[in-house]
């Protein structure tokens, strides 16, 4: 993942690790992932609930701080290692040069306060500005989301909002103090589906007129589709994939990332095609599966993949497409051909003739 070349990332992340010790045992929520965000580019991490997505990105901004986290790693933003900083210098940043849309806008937003007052709050938290000014740039703030009569609905509370125009004052708070990276998370759960294409169009104008870094964390593969330049898919905490959006739409290498591609439909594919969901359920992060933590749910495992640990290996002739998969790249190069043409995953097997050792 990569913006112009020789350009430094504006994030980056380098073997983070969150751990949580509870009482029946370590939750390794987030086990040693590594990715960059550069400016004015859009990061998709893409996994089941559970995966750690969340967690990352609320490490980040600091937010699990506080709740008995272990974290090791480096968080590099502009250079400066956010993990080392101290909480006053994380607060200077946190809502001005990194903003966090949130999963849920309704209990985001506080319920005893008008919108316009939790707007003016965050700008003053940042900037040595009068109510008065403050109170015009939230206006001029909802406005720019696309909230109509702005000037009527600062004055207004949160559950006078709809559930989108919820979201687009999150988006407005996000954006009140002009930040260079966004962090959305599922930013369009919970709407209708006409009100989640005008959020995702709005994010994109708004990162075209502002220039901002985005990461966008979501299950939706048709949202990473929508907006993202490129892709991390997270599964049990790590990454298993990770490449231009592109390269994961067109040449998928992980057996995950088929799986999550092949249980959505498409309005290409054939109408009597099967929707082919994935096994099983996602992992304890406490008792993770020994091997490879995908194993007990990947149709393609082979003998050895209970024991042995694949880590994160460039694709060959792709250097920038990187797997953690321990079928050989052939297999899964057929593999991927036969669920393309339309196989369930046992006919794809016997088609490409895998053998048992993978290759």
């Amino acid at each position: 993942m990569s913006g112009e070349r020789g350009e430094q990332p504006l994030l980056q992340v380098e073997e983070l690790r969150v751990e949580f010790p509870t009482e029946d045992g370590i939750v390794h929520a987030v086990d040693g992932i590594t990715y960059q965000v550069h400016r004015g580019r859009t990061l998709g991490i893409v996994g089941e609930s559970g995966s750690g997505k969340s967690v990352a990105s609320l490490t980040t901004l600091g937010l699990t701080r506080g709740q008995g986290a272990n974290i090791s790693g480096r968080i590099l933003f502009e250079g400066r290692d956010l993990l080392t900083l101290a909480d006053r210098e994380l607060r200077a940043i946190r809502g001005n040069e990194i903003a966090m849309v949130f999963q849920d806008p309704l209990s985001s937003l506080h319920p005893f306060y008008k919108v316009g007052a939790q707007l003016i709050e965050a700008i003053r938290a940042h900037r040595e500005v009068s109510t008065a000014q403050a109170r015009e740039h939230a206006v001029e703030l909802l406005g720019l989301v696309g909230i109509p009569d702005p000037r009527r609905r600062v004055e207004e509370f949160p559950h006078e909002f709809s559930g989108g125009m919820r979201q687009r004052a999150m988006i407005a708070m996000a954006l009140i103090n002009d930040p260079k990276l966004l962090i959305a998370d599922e930013p369009t759960t919970a709407l209708d589906v006409t009100v989640q294409a005008q959020i995702l169009a709005l994010l994109e104008r708004l990162q075209r007129e502002l220039g901002m870094a985005i990461v966008i964390i979501t299950h939706d593969l048709g949202v990473v589709a929508e907006m993202a330049d490129d892709v991390a898919v997270m599964y049990a905490g790590r990454i298993v994939e990770t490449a231009s959006a592109e390269l994961v739409f067109a040449h998928p290498e992980h057996p995950y990332t088929w799986g999550l591609l092949k249980s959505i439909p498409t309005l290409t594919g054939a109408r009597e095609e099967d929707l082919v969901p994935i096994p099983g359920t996602p992992p304890s992060l406490i008792r993770r599966p020994s091997g490879c933590h995908f194993h007990p749910r990947c149709p393609y495992a082979q003998p050895d993949h209970a024991r042995i640990d694949p880590r994160l290996e460039p694709v060959e002739g792709a250097s920038s497409h990187q797997v953690a998969c321990l079928l050989g790249a052939h297999a899964r190069q057929r593999l991927w051909r036969e669920l393309s043409a339309g196989r369930m995953p046992a006919e794809a097997l016997a088609a490409a003739g895998l053998a048992e050792d993978g290759r």
